[in-house]
């Protein structure tokens, strides 16, 4: 299996398998490897960067997280259990391009984690030149090589400028689509509630088809316009 080409000089995490806790734990993959999506919702292994990107137009990442029971362990609890959410979760990284494909599934956190921290440790296949879309949860994340757009933080104790205000709705007026992808990965009920199976790897399966439905859904539905 080729490694996916990636714009990081640091090397790739040694393993990028399922949830690293015992009951979540899927396949393990080898250094270098990871899985996207296509269109089509096939696992690509390999693919190489210069096909991800559309047109120069910016890709967009954002995590998502999904519901699981509370665990036995006391350690696992403490693990995965989000703040945010109030309740015990598992998280995941979604790259999306401009026609809202899915394009690269990250693997699975525990709820504790913060987005930030999942993306430095995630090999993601950008091309240098690249443009990547995020929103401030991904505050002082970088790429090497790769352009980063997000909007301006408040400062304390001052206000944002007009220009400054201008350009953050114009960047929220993109970043809004990401939700939608997130919102129609979820339409997949299994994916939005609380899923009850134990056998390894399962739920990251269902994470995997929820995403491939949904570009199978974008593929075929004309309301899903690109990304302005």
């Amino acid at each position: 299996m080729e490694a996916c080409v990636t714009a990081r000089a640091a090397p790739y995490p040694a393993d990028l398998g399922g949830c690293t806790l015992s009951p979540c734990r899927g396949p393990t993959r080898t250094a270098g490897e990871c899985w996207s999506l296509s269109a089509r919702g096939h696992h690509l292994r390999g693919r190489r960067a210069s096909r991800l990107t559309h047109g120069g137009s910016p890709l967009c990442h954002d995590g998502t997280e999904r519901p699981i029971p509370r665990p036995h362990d006391a350690t696992e609890q403490k693990a995965c259990y989000s703040g945010k959410k109030k309740r015990h979760m598992l998280k995941n990284l979604l790259l999306m391009n401009r026609t809202l494909h899915i394009l690269f599934l990250s693997e699975t956190h525990p709820g504790s984690v913060h987005d930030k921290r999942m993306a430095d440790t995630t090999p993601y296949p950008l091309p240098a030149g690249s443009q990547l879309l995020q929103d401030l949860g991904f505050q002082a994340f970088t790429l090497e090589g790769v352009d980063i757009i997000q909007p301006t933080k408040k400062p304390r104790g001052r206000e944002l400028t007009q220009t400054q205000k201008a350009r953050n709705r114009k960047i929220s007026r993109r970043r809004v689509r990401i939700e939608h992808v997130n919102s129609s990965v979820k339409r997949c009920r299994m994916r939005k509630e609380t899923i009850r199976m134990w056998k390894a790897g399962i739920r990251d399966m269902v994470m995997e088809i929820g995403c491939a439905l949904h570009n199978f859904r974008v593929r075929l539905t004309p309301s899903w316009t690109p990304m302005i």
